[in-house]
């Protein structure tokens, strides 16, 4: 995409054509339509954008297939299926929590045979090692020396997508075998680092039922998801097509529609996604917001939560933005795609207190006030700038 020039200040921006002549820059000029001195290497990025667009049109065009792959397998859970693919082309992890029976695991793993990509499933019980995820070194002898040689065994983590079946229901040592993984891409045993295959994914599941047995995750290693999504019930008319679609021996042929090498192209065209400047400030008033000792936190906050999202949340609200956005074949950022993401990216990263849990008062309900309490304008980023 061109690199626009302010004829008045010099600053650069990245507009499509329709825009020209309708936006201004922060010193008041109006962007018009660049000469051929007006860009910044026009020549060089025109086949550059060009691709990026039709990068956009493919990444669109493979959301609806995927969606229609997997909705031959899933009856419903449109918005859990579209929030999963946003954290796989953000480069992130998930954590879906739902009572038994909703298919989260049967999701899952029809995702990855729609993405070519390698799944493993792990089980987690209350005797499961650390070893047992990473893989652990073996003495073997070695048949031509006669000597004895150490020989490391990879463990289920070593694919693309890796399922972390009910992950509270393991202790805490366990459960932080997959931090370095979700963080470094890699693990390392015995003073060994070893690099995982990418993409890489964590796609984990939790019961929010039963609570005997179980290990709640550290908050420190519920940030590292990107997402925690809730899988609700199916409707009426969904259940009724579950029953007769489970019932019956129809048996479902799932289709690759992308593999690892395509999903990373498409992850850093992601990251290309251009976002405005008062779509930051209002990503970074939202999760400051959140926060109980600043300033700009509203009254319902101080009075309901005990800590706030960190920096991560802000990250992840870009990034998870920038993937909706495309995903749905936009070329930018807008503040709706941030407040679509925001429960999803927040509900695991702020803690209601006592007297919220009193009062009734969920996460989500919280979510909800706050972003109907920060305001959606361009007005946000002059007010940031001017503070």
């Amino acid at each position: 995409m061109p690199i626009v020039k302010c004829e008045e200040c010099g600053r650069g921006f990245n507009l499509q054509e329709d825009q020209y002549g309708k936006v201004k820059c922060k010193c008041g000029a109006i962007l018009r339509a660049p000469s051929v001195g007006g860009v910044e290497g026009q020549k060089e990025t025109a086949g550059a954008a060009m691709s990026d667009m039709d990068a956009v049109k493919h990444l669109k065009a493979a959301y609806e297939a995927l969606k229609q792959e997997v909705a031959m397998v899933i009856v419903g859970q449109d918005k859990v299926v579209e929030e999963i693919l946003i954290a796989v082309f953000s480069k992130g992890h998930c954590l879906l929590e739902g009572v038994p029976g909703l298919a989260k695991t049967l999701m899952i793993s029809t995702l990855a045979k729609c993405l070519d990509l390698s799944f493993k499933r792990i089980q987690f019980t209350p005797d499961l090692m650390p070893s047992d995820i990473t893989g652990t070194e073996v003495i073997q002898d070695d048949k031509t020396t006669g000597e004895r040689v150490f020989r490391f065994i990879k463990g289920p983590i070593f694919c693309n997508i890796c399922l972390a079946d009910e992950i509270n229901r393991t202790p805490p040592k366990t459960q932080a075998a997959l931090l370095e993984a979700m963080q470094e891409k890699s693990v390392t045993v015995a003073g060994t680092q070893h690099k995982l295959a990418l993409p890489f994914f964590v796609l984990a599941t939790q019961n929010p039922l039963e609570q005997e047995g179980t290990y709640p995750l550290p908050e420190a290693q519920l940030d590292r998801f990107l997402f925690k999504i809730f899988v609700d019930y199916p409707s009426d008319a969904e259940e009724l097509e579950i029953m007769k679609r489970v019932t019956t021996p129809n048996k479902v042929t799932i289709k690759p529609v992308l593999n690892g090498e395509q999903i990373s192209l498409l992850q850093e065209i992601v990251m290309r996604v251009p976002v405005a400047d008062h779509v930051y400030h209002y990503a970074k008033k939202i999760v400051r917001s959140t926060r109980p000792a600043m300033g700009e936190a509203p009254d319902f906050i101080k009075n309901w939560i005990n800590w706030g999202a960190g920096p991560r949340a802000s990250l992840n609200l870009i990034l998870a933005g920038k993937a909706r956005a495309i995903l749905n074949g936009q070329f930018h950022v807008s503040c709706e795609d941030i407040e679509a993401v925001a429960p999803s990216v927040l509900r695991h990263r702020i803690a209601c207190n006592f007297t919220a849990q009193a009062e009734g008062i969920t996460t989500d309900k919280v979510i909800e006030k706050l972003l109907q309490s920060v305001p959606k304008t361009e007005k946000l980023s002059a007010a940031a700038a001017a503070s």
